[in-house]
């Protein structure tokens, strides 16, 4: 076994290498966000590599989904598809005759062979039909001339590795301690296809090697394919990294491993979906993902659950890892939501709210905005949610349901005739600010005989068109006159037909 040699202090290479068959999701980030900490809390580099050799299962987008995605989160790679870098390029299908070189370096070492064998016979094969449900090693003892004479002759083949038959491999794990494979459990897995192109476990491992990477840190789902990994890295007298296969992510509902495959089915809500670029535009804010992302799976202590990421590098470490499953909980992403939303400025909270009310057709303005900001700050979850709290203030009219408008201790007209005297006093005063107008329409209750929550809740309704809605009279200062005196008479006309 090759020891590593990489220190504590040493500072780390290490890659997030997502592979284009998706958009990122939570369980994706969060590896990235590890990855990130570890690089710079050493002062190493983070670099980001796109596996894209499964083209079967390629989606278009999802690289330019991944960076976008990444970049929104803070974690900004130091080398990368876009930023250049000594080990480049960092797009698999642009390093294609690197991998065959050294899948053919494996074949004339004698740790690799070609495998002739037909799509039938590997079919059958699997079907478990002769009672093996894997590659059986029925081209391992052909002499390697042999094999290279077939193949220039145009024979199709694959390059398989050569793995022992006998014994175990050790590997030792950051989170896991050594973990031993039966070998005699393990197939001779493919390196190259027929077409030559390279199968993920060959292109990542020659990558790791050649971009010097210090820490292989990724999901546990990657167990499986340790052995294969470690056993490669062996064959070409290649120092392994550390390895630290953190928890898998459960489904928000507990069901099973959450997968990007899992897309159409997840994402039924975007302020429930596990996609990065669907929690962004639901306006949840990158420092309150983090923090979520952050201790899922890991913990510093009881006392601090708030942390910028500079605040994160200086306190992460593997050691504090827990290889348990973790869950999901959109509960604890609300409550960093909420917490963050608060410390907001407000400039930035009317920057963010601008966008959302304008893609439901309603033009703001700044000045507004930042009277409303205060108001509604506390209110709102995300930038998202803005719409119900604010959105009023922006609309031409509004229609709330006339039963709306009638208190549960009033009847229809008696709702009327009080929006009727409510409008006729605040024409009448003076100033419109909200002192002035709390103190008329309270007065005016007392006039009427009715209690001053049921006149408030009708001008409320008439003037905002919803039950709920931020302080009253600081949304009619806001509103200004003119508006509330004619939103007032059109909730008068909703009632006259009742």
């Amino acid at each position: 076994m090759v020891v590593s040699v990489v220190t504590d202090n040493s500072p780390a290479r290490v890659r997030f290498a997502p592979s284009p068959t998706g958009h990122l999701h939570v369980g994706g980030a969060r590896t990235a966000l590890f990855n990130y900490l570890l690089a710079r809390q050493t002062g190493g580099q983070f670099i980001l590599r796109i596996e894209d050799t499964d083209r079967q299962r390629f989606v278009s987008d999802a690289q330019q989904d991944v960076m976008e995605s990444l970049r929104w989160l803070g974690l900004q790679w130091d080398e990368g598809p876009d930023v250049s870098g000594p080990a480049g390029p960092y797009i698999q299908s642009e390093r294609v005759h690197i991998y065959r070189h050294h899948a053919e370096q494996l074949v004339d070492q004698g740790q690799a062979y070609y495998c002739f064998c037909s799509k039938e016979r590997l079919t059958t094969l699997r079907s478990g039909k002769h009672g093996s449900k894997g590659y059986d090693g029925h081209c391992r003892t052909i002499p390697l001339e042999q094999g290279k004479l077939r193949r220039q002759n145009g024979e199709p083949c694959v390059v398989r590795f050569r793995m022992p038959r006998s014994s175990v491999t050790s590997v030792k794990d950051v989170l896991r301690g050594e973990i031993k494979f039966d070998n005699t459990q393990l197939e001779d897995f493919v390196l190259l296809k027929t077409d030559g192109i390279a199968v993920y476990h060959l292109a990542a491992m020659v990558d790791d090697h050649l971009m010097h990477v210090t820490h292989v840190i990724r999901g546990d789902e990657w167990l499986s394919s340790l052995p294969k990994h470690a056993l490669m890295l062996r064959a070409f007298g290649w120092q392994e990294p550390v390895w630290c296969h953190i928890s898998i992510l459960k489904k928000p509902d507990g069901s099973g491993k959450m997968s990007k495959r899992d897309e159409s089915g997840l994402n039924q809500t975007a302020s429930r979906s596990i996609f990065i670029r669907d929690l962004q535009r639901a306006g949840y804010l990158p420092a309150a993902m983090v923090n979520w992302m952050a201790l899922m799976g890991w913990s510093y202590n009881d006392s601090k659950d708030d942390f910028t990421l500079s605040e994160l590098a200086e306190v992460f470490s593997l050691k504090r890892l827990t290889p348990s499953a973790a869950s999901v909980s959109f509960e604890r992403l609300d409550h960093f939501q909420g917490k963050y939303m608060r410390q907001l400025p407000a400039v930035a909270v009317a920057q963010g709210i601008k966008p959302v009310l304008e893609s439901h057709g309603l033009h703001t303005d700044k000045e507004t905005l930042l009277k409303i900001v205060p108001l509604i700050q506390e209110r709102i979850l995300t930038f998202g949610s803005a719409l119900q709290w604010a959105g009023f203030f922006f609309s031409k009219e509004v229609n709330p349901a006339p039963e709306d408008l009638v208190h549960p201790e009033t009847t229809p007209q008696q709702s009327r005739d009080a929006l009727k005297a409510a409008r006729g006093v605040l024409a009448a005063i003076p100033e419109f600010d909200r002192e002035t107008t709390h103190s008329a329409l309270r007065s005016l209750a007392d006039e009427l005989q009715i209690k001053p929550g049921q006149l408030f809740l009708s001008v409320r309704v008439a003037v905002s068109g919803q039950r709920i809605s931020p302080p009253l009279f600081e949304v009619m200062e806001i509103l200004g006159r003119e508006t509330v005196l004619d939103r007032i008479g059109h909730g008068e006309q909703l009632l006259a037909t009742r």
